[in-house]
């Protein structure tokens, strides 16, 4: 089989079968990034154990078994694994052309979120519940649909060879898109998710050529809706609350900073080397909320201490230094804004996430990719690894 999306290997017969034919220079593993791969998989690996560790003893949530939450970790990520590898097999042009589709889906799937069907969980109404005691938050997916919608209209005519940049109109429309379901997202209200769509938007404004302009135009935007957003008391109180901490950390410390201070207390105890796995106090004390997801650096601050949380962003590191080569060595604007928005994605949200937990940013429930426990977040880093893979796949093997 051949073709834009697939993976052809050449010039090798029944007698470089195996793993010579496997290992050969034009074939489908020499074309992976292993680099982004084997990251991301140590990653969720970690994530797991860590995972682990915060909820062994939560018998509150775990339903009585230590190892709930670990195994549906690992099942996400078989799941997000096997949605990279399919990403991979329909490739980014094939997904060019069902944009339109995917887009509809994912903005259907967050208008869901405002009916009778949507749930609140810590104070966000983001979440659909499917049955089985699984839910999906279709917010996630959104992100790689921006990603796509807008790589799609602005890449156009600049691939066909028609313009040499996006013009006025078409990036118009490109904020169009992108503006629907992140006005709907703000409804819930879901203002991390609002914060990262902002700035995938501005990543992929920047990557593709289009007038500076428009970037400037749409950062004094955001800070006028901003100031409108708080005048018009759009957010809820618990968010308000979670700006005012952030501003003030000696505000409440047992209220509304409480969060944060728990986890500036696990990190900083951990020292150099941790306390060791499964021997954080603060951790196996229960002391910090939301330890599996949100707060789940805590875990590697107190455990492994500088040490295990310096790999974890050394880790991140690999994977967009690898997203930023393939964004800039790919032939096509289209692959280029692609990669360009994953990396303005994964960046912007790992750094909000391990703020947090530093007290340098305000607490917003972004999960940190890859190690946070949560279906719908893993499945979409892992589509986004799929579109990297791909995009990386269409680069020429040199001699």
């Amino acid at each position: 089989m051949t073709g834009a999306n697939s993976f052809h290997v050449s010039g090798y017969g029944p007698e470089r079968a195996g793993w010579t034919r496997l290992f050969a220079r034009d074939s489908p593993a020499r074309r992976l990034d292993w680099p982004i791969l084997l990251s991301a998989l140590v990653l969720s690996m970690i994530g797991a154990v860590l995972v682990y560790s915060a909820t062994r003893n939560r018998t509150e949530i775990n339903q009585g078994d230590p190892y709930y939450f670990l195994v549906r970790h690992l099942l996400n990520t078989g799941i997000g694994f096997g949605l990279m590898l399919g990403t991979v097999w329909l490739g980014h042009r094939t997904l060019r052309g069902a944009v339109p589709i995917l887009y509809g889906a994912s903005v259907f799937l967050v208008l869901m979120v405002l009916t009778p069907l949507g749930t609140t969980v810590n104070g966000a109404h983001s979440w659909i519940a499917v049955g089985g005691g699984f839910s999906l938050q279709p917010s996630e997916f959104v992100k790689v649909t921006i990603i796509l919608g807008m790589a799609m209209l602005l890449a156009a005519r600049v691939d066909a060879g028609d313009k040499p940049y996006p013009d006025h109109r078409t990036v118009l429309q490109a904020l169009g898109l992108a503006t629907v379901p992140m006005m709907i997202v703000m409804l819930m209200p879901d203002l991390g998710s609002v914060m990262v769509m902002v700035v995938i938007v501005l990543g992929v404004l920047l990557a593709s050529g289009a007038s500076n302009r428009w970037v400037f135009g749409l950062l004094g935007t955001g800070a006028l809706g901003a100031v409108a957003v708080w005048q018009l008391h759009i957010l809820d109180e618990y968010q308000i609350n979670r700006f005012a901490a952030f501003a003030n950390p000696d505000l409440d410390p047992a209220g509304v900073g409480y969060n944060t201070n728990q986890a500036r207390i696990a990190i900083g105890s951990g020292g150099l080397t941790g306390s060791g796995l499964f021997q954080g106090s603060q951790t196996t004390g229960q002391f910090v909320p939301e330890q599996q997801t949100d707060f789940v650096f805590t875990v590697a601050g107190e455990e492994l201490g500088f040490v295990g949380g310096g790999l974890i962003i050394l880790l991140l590191g690999v994977v967009l230094w690898r997203a930023c080569r393939i964004a800039l060595e790919t032939t096509e604007l289209y692959g280029t804004i692609v990669a360009a928005g994953i990396v303005a994605w994964f960046a912007f949200q790992s750094f909000e996430n391990i703020g947090m937990t530093l007290g340098i940013m305000p607490v917003t429930g972004l999960p940190l990719p890859f190690v946070s426990y949560g279906g719908s977040s893993m499945f979409a880093v892992w589509v986004a690894v799929g579109l990297l893979q791909s995009i990386r796949a269409q680069k020429p093997m040199s001699a």
